[in-house]
């Protein structure tokens, strides 16, 4: 039953869809591919291979262990690193953005 003066919601037939969002911050100047691998091996790597990196710049780690997603930015407080933010990537798992500090 359709009631007078009622419009739909939602975008309307046909109109083109929005941009994707633009990535916060800075590209990252180094990628680590994680994906596939259990933690603590994203962690182990970021340890590794964070120092390749100038102090300011970004660090991106590719991983789909869900328990990346609190052990990354555990180990930036434990640390000292800035967790920058958290993407989810579009072949599943996450990508996390972190700032060298020192």
């Amino acid at each position: 039953m359709r009631f007078r003066g009622r419009t739909k919601t939602g975008p309307p037939t046909g109109a083109p869809a929005p941009p994707p969002a633009e990535p916060e911050g800075p590209p990252p100047v180094l990628v680590i591919d994680a994906l596939g691998r259990k933690c603590p091996i994203p962690i182990i790597m970021l340890a590794e291979r964070i120092r390749e990196v100038p102090v300011g710049q970004v660090v991106a780690v590719l991983a789909d262990d869900a328990a990346a997603r609190t052990d990354v930015p555990a180990w930036c407080r434990m640390k000292s690193q800035d967790f920058v933010r958290e993407e989810t990537l579009q072949q599943g798992g996450w990508g996390f953005h972190i700032r060298r500090t020192y």
